[in-house]
């Protein structure tokens, strides 16, 4: 068995990772972090959580322990400042860690600590034990044109996503009289996970993202002009995937089908009239977006089976 800490276990990607390493076949949880929950029993963050858990620890307790994995679910901040213990595989779901540009790292997170090996498993599989988890809407934007690199000059990207994308810290923006029975765009021509597709695709992507009035899901529509064969290429990037499904022709995603699950859909489209290649990934913005891809990035670098410890099978209603 390897031996797993997580940081920052309070958030929702902190219980979402904790969820999935409990269920991990080869993970073994020995410290639970979380600097507003120190001292208190596993219980005081879910009342499911049993006693046969540890206790909650410090944050700088938690990653003092000989453990073969850390799991950073911590703000950007706190992550970007984390000094790395040698020799233990790191996987940070925060965001500064995933930029190359110093400057653009700056401008977007206000520090610039240094890359790290981005790892989006099906497309750039980690290399090294410092991973750079990539962020929920990147995630869906790459693994709908990733695949396509080289035959795109750039991408309009609509996006939308459940609440829960903008974490579990109290803002007015979460508020339910603000999101319910409501659609709002967000940061848009300037929101962090615009450079992120771009650095990784090679190409400029005009991105607008929008709060969706569900607890969680995440669904990306990609527009590009391309000449070469979408579904050909997406098929062949993904056709040995147990977690990237592309879908049959004219089966478009559906949230309600990702959501819960470290699964992602991909539908492939020609508009008749503009002969525009429309590509629409789903995927669960605190699985595949978050926890699930984690879990994923520590199966590779530990040398596990890739899809150990996700929700990947099921028939969700």
């Amino acid at each position: 068995m390897q031996r797993a800490a997580i940081l920052g276990c309070a958030g929702y990607a902190g219980q979402e990772t904790l969820d999935r390493v409990l269920g991990h076949p080869e993970l073994e949880l020995v410290a639970l972090g979380s600097d507003s929950l120190a001292g208190r029993p596993a219980g005081a963050l879910d009342p499911r959580l049993n006693g046969s858990l540890p206790a909650f620890v410090t944050n700088a307790e938690a990653a003092r322990r000989d453990v073969d994995v850390l799991f950073l679910c911590l703000d950007n901040a706190a992550a970007a400042a984390f000094e790395p213990p040698a020799g233990t595989v790191v996987v940070d779901l925060a965001g500064a860690h995933r930029l190359t540009d110093d400057a653009a790292a700056s401008m977007w997170y206000g520090t610039a600590p240094g890359a790290w090996s981005y790892g989006l498993p099906e497309l750039f599989p980690p290399e090294g034990p410092l991973i750079a988890n990539p962020g929920c809407y990147a995630t869906a934007a790459l693994l709908a044109l990733a695949p396509l690199r080289g035959s795109i000059a750039g991408a309009v990207i609509d996006a939308k996503s459940g609440v829960s994308g903008a974490g579990r810290s109290l803002k007015a923006s979460s508020h339910a009289g603000s999101v319910l029975e409501n659609l709002t765009p967000y940061a848009v021509g300037a929101h962090r996970h615009a450079p992120e597709i771009g650095q990784q695709l090679g190409v400029p992507v005009c991105f607008v993202p929008h709060l969706l009035p569900v607890r969680r899901g995440l669904l990306a529509t990609c527009y590009v002009q391309t000449g070469a064969d979408a579904r050909v290429l997406l098929e062949e990037a993904y056709g040995e995937s147990p977690v990237v499904r592309v879908l049959p022709e004219e089966v478009a995603p559906d949230l309600a089908r990702v959501q819960g699950t470290d699964a992602a859909e991909i539908g492939v489209f020609t508009d008749g009239e503009t002969g525009m290649t429309i590509v629409i990934c789903a995927l669960d913005n605190l699985g595949k977006g978050a926890a699930g891809q984690a879990v994923q990035n520590a199966n590779v670098a530990l040398e596990l089976e890739p899809a150990a410890g996700l929700r990947l099978s099921g028939v969700l209603v």
